[in-house]
């Protein structure tokens, strides 16, 4: 999902899956029913082309099995499938972000997880990687260190992916030999 198509397809999943279930009264499911669900995901059409880019997406999310439609009452009825909540999970956590503030309040923040293998690797996965991708440094094998706040953000992780039981964060004032934590972060 990349490119304009991918900004398209993006909005159109994401707008469904925070509605949870979108109900459109459309002539019939093609260019129409794409532009009023992109138009109810927030996007606008400049021009005829993107019309028929959101009828492509639309076309390609169903194809794919991301959402599914359906005429209930001559209104078409559109939702995710369980590979397209997936996928809106996926979405939601792309668009997470820690913001560094412009001065350390010389506290730490541990996050801690002990998330079972089998039935949580997706979570588990999800997790690691955006504590990765934020430049946390990892103290032991699930035990991660950054200096900003960040509580917010990885609460949300734990309860997008339903590990929030087998995680945790500790804030602390000190840790023994941080030197090398001052070293990774520029402290």
């Amino acid at each position: 999902m990349k490119g304009n198509y991918g900004e398209i397809t993006k909005a159109i999943l994401l707008s469904i899956g925070i509605a949870g279930v979108v109900v459109l009264v459309a002539a019939a499911p093609g260019v129409l029913l794409a532009a009023k669900l992109f138009e109810h995901s927030g996007g606008n059409f400049s021009k005829k082309r993107d019309r028929e880019k959101a009828a492509r997406a639309v076309q390609r999310l169903q194809k794919n099995q991301f959402i599914k439609i359906r005429e209930k009452n001559g209104k078409f009825v559109i939702e995710l499938t369980k590979k397209g909540k997936e996928k809106f999970k996926d979405l939601q956590l792309e668009k997470l972000e820690i913001i560094k503030p412009p001065k350390w309040d010389k506290k730490w923040r541990i996050v801690i997880f002990d998330i079972p293998d089998r039935s949580f690797k997706r979570g588990r996965d999800a997790l690691r990687g955006k504590l990765k991708e934020w430049e946390f440094y990892q103290l032991q094998k699930s035990v991660w260190v950054c200096p900003w706040p960040c509580e917010n953000e990885i609460q949300v992780i734990a309860e997008l992916y339903g590990v929030a039981p087998y995680t945790n964060i500790v804030i602390a004032d000190k840790i023994l030999e941080s030197a090398s934590l001052q070293k990774h972060f520029g402290l």
